[in-house]
């Protein structure tokens, strides 16, 4: 691109991303009459307690089905890790998903307000307007978002929020053999998260990085705070699951 296109461009107001021209101009206007939905009054946590996990995958699987997450990709899924001490060898089960911060570092760097958070904190993507940059992908501290293959946009966990708002839980909490997630709301002091919080010590994956995250896990283990950069799990997703949903 030519130094006098790219000064057009600039005043112009638009973002070129690779293939991708993004009109600035739009931004501030859409995040203004966007209705962002949810309830004030709530604020959704999910808190995992650890010691009830057996990395069954049961919430991997409930979310691929009820989310079509596509073949290789994850809303949530269980990473194991194999731990050694000494001549003994064990495994450490560590879920993860979207951790619907209070502060997400994915919403200030989409270039059209495409990430957004409702009014009960859960962090959701318009995929109407979303044009798959990956911006958001890339400044996700938790590797819990993607690019779906097949819608090109930016895809993660939503806390089932569509679930919730119709008074159900989300398919992985609801399918956690163990009883190992649970949400809630944390604005009621009596809600069963409430409770695990106010009872337990719980620690959140990447505190360092100041983004206030609303997943909260009992007997997390300090030196798998930072454990999120996607290492293989001893179960993925696989391509006949991908098959069974079409």
């Amino acid at each position: 691109m030519d130094k006098t296109r790219r000064n057009f461009m600039k005043d112009a107001g638009v973002l070129t991303a690779g293939v991708v021209t993004v009109s600035l101009a739009s931004k501030d206007a859409a995040a203004e009459t966007r209705d962002t939905g949810g309830d004030p009054s709530k604020r959704w946590a999910m808190v995992v307690d650890l010691r009830k996990c057996i990395a069954c995958q049961a919430c991997s699987v409930a979310c691929i089905m009820e989310n079509k997450v596509p073949y290789d990709n994850f809303r949530t899924i269980v990473s194991t890790y194999e731990v050694k001490d000494g001549d003994k060898v064990g495994i450490f089960m560590l879920p993860r998903l979207c951790n619907h911060c209070e502060e997400p570092a994915c919403i200030p760097v989409c270039p059209v307000g495409a990430t957004y958070q409702k009014k009960d904190g859960i962090v959701v993507v318009d995929n109407t307007r979303c044009v798959g940059c990956g911006y958001c992908v890339q400044a996700c501290p938790y590797d819990a978002r993607f690019i779906n293959p097949k819608t090109r946009t930016a895809d993660k966990c939503t806390f089932c929020t569509h679930r919730l708002e119709a008074g159900l839980l989300p398919a992985c909490v609801e399918t956690c053999v163990g009883g190992a997630r649970v949400i809630g709301d944390i604005k009621d002091p009596n809600s069963e998260a409430s409770k695990l919080l106010a009872t337990n010590e719980v620690k959140v994956l990447r505190p360092e990085m100041n983004t206030q995250p609303h997943v909260y896990y009992i007997g997390l283990d300090s030196r798998f705070q930072g454990k999120v950069g996607g290492e293989e799990a001893l179960w993925r997703p696989g391509r006949d699951h991908e098959e069974s949903l079409r």
